[in-house]
């Protein structure tokens, strides 16, 4: 290797910051975990001759920028340097991120606390070190035009970002050697979430699903401080910002030799900017005349309490589907398959958090509040003559303040999103036993009151 690669890669591998926030509560232990009787989270045998960390090293994807001055002035000297800001970066870069367990578990300690409904000991995730491993180049790329007036891409920004790519998925390959399923788990966090938040939330996720995939997480510059509505309305049009670059990031983690699926996990606005990304991505491909189920391998796409207008949604979904100009490579105008597994909604009347957004974008309903009946019968059964996707709808008691997080804080949902991408069981089927209310719709079961 020659001394100024040696260097570039050196300097590519930049210490960010550690332990920059305060501690988190793990989420509580899914039903279909909870002992007695509880399925293992980990088998006890392979745990055992592994001695793994009780720790979690997550890789994660980002397009925000450096904190500016004044955003490390608000952290106190105890959370230490924040890593990125809310400000938006053009370009992309990747790292490692540690989420500790605190305080002091050993595996054994962690594992059975993790099967506990209620648990004896405090168990809680920290920020620890975060390491950025690589940055594309910043954007738009350099040009270089020609006399007979074409424009070529500039040859060494070519070469850096194929450098900065191999080196991206080198690290996935790295990664995918250390675990048993070869596939990659994606969350997309949502509004007013730091970089802290959205790597607690993909460490639970990735803990509850026996730590069996690479587990990765796309952040992007959600505001988090300021008025609601200013800082609403400035995370809208980050979340448009960040698209393309989600993008760019699926498609390298899938095209990534050795990744078998791609599991995706969006919440909130965070479905928005997902959706769109993948819409994207699949109109890609089928404008190349090519499978995006078989390009991009994405298995599940689940959104989590989408912040999305529901005829938005519904178009981006079935768009395509309504352009025959647009899809005219496959024989007998058959359509092309984006998802492998299927597009899975998570919905709840009672989010309040969605309440804002109904308003401001006075839309008639989000996607996260609707309720079976807000599809209407011909809606269902086109959805169930398409197939592969399922609306749930939960009607519980809030378990956070605002009953947007049920995903994570109520230990019913958890299970059931655990039941579909670890062991990919079908609803209906045993351990994912909802009541059907249509052709698409299902709700969970409402726990009696005082229960």
């Amino acid at each position: 290797m020659k001394i100024h690669a040696r260097l570039s890669l050196l300097l590519a591998v930049t210490l960010i910051g550690g332990c920059a926030s305060t501690a988190r509560e793990l989420m509580p232990t899914p039903t279909l975990y909870q002992l007695p009787g509880g399925q293992p989270v980990f088998d006890r045998a392979a745990s055992s001759q592994q001695r793994p960390s009780p720790d979690l090293d997550l890789l994660f994807i980002t397009d925000r920028a450096p904190p500016t001055s004044a955003e490390q002035e608000t952290q106190s000297k105890e959370q230490g340097p924040l890593p990125y800001g809310q400000e938006r970066a053009k370009r992309i870069a990747f790292g490692s991120a540690r989420v500790r367990v605190v305080p002091g578990l050993d595996w054994e300690a962690l594992r059975e606390q993790s099967q506990l409904a209620e648990r004896t000991r405090e168990v809680n995730l920290e920020l620890g070190q975060v390491r950025e491993l690589g940055a594309f180049p910043q954007e738009p790329y350099r040009l270089r035009p020609t006399e007979d007036g074409k424009l070529l891409r500039d040859r060494d920004q070519l070469a850096r970002h194929a450098e900065v790519k191999g080196r991206l998925q080198g690290e996935v390959q790295r990664r995918l050697a250390e675990v048993p399923k070869k596939e990659v788990l994606l969350y997309v966090h949502g509004f007013n979430e730091p970089f802290e938040s959205a790597a607690f939330t993909a460490a639970e996720l990735c803990h509850f699903l026996g730590r069996e995939q690479v587990c990765a997480f796309f952040t992007w510059p959600a505001s988090t401080t300021g008025n609601f509505l200013i800082s609403y309305t400035t995370t809208t049009e980050s979340g448009d910002f960040a698209v393309e670059h989600l993008k760019k990031s699926i498609r390298m983690l899938a095209t990534t030799p050795g990744v078998e699926r791609v599991q995706i996990l969006a919440h909130s606005r965070g479905t928005a900017v997902t959706l769109k990304a993948v819409r994207e991505l699949g109109l890609e491909a089928i404008a190349a005349g090519k499978e995006a189920a078989d390009l991009y391998k994405i298995d599940n796409l689940v959104l989590l309490s989408p912040d999305i207008d529901i005829d938005i949604a519904a178009q981006q979904i079935t768009g395509f589907v309504s352009d025959p100009d647009l899809v005219t490579v496959w024989p007998e105008a058959r359509l092309p398959r984006v998802l492998k597994g299927r597009l899975t909604i998570y919905a709840s009347p009672e989010d309040r958090a969605l309440l804002v957004s109904r308003i401001l974008f006075r839309s008639r309903t989000r996607v996260g509040q609707m309720r079976p009946e807000d599809i209407p019968e011909e809606g269902q059964r086109y959805m169930a003559e398409v197939g592969r996707l399922d609306l749930i709808t939960y009607e519980g008691k809030r378990t956070d303040a605002f009953g947007h997080s049920y995903f994570t804080t109520n230990p019913q949902v958890s299970s059931d999103l655990i039941q579909l991408i670890r062991y990919g069981k079908k609803l209906g089927e045993p351990g994912r036993q909802l009541i059907r209310t249509g052709p698409i719709t299902w709700r969970f079961p409402v726990e009696p009151v005082g229960s």
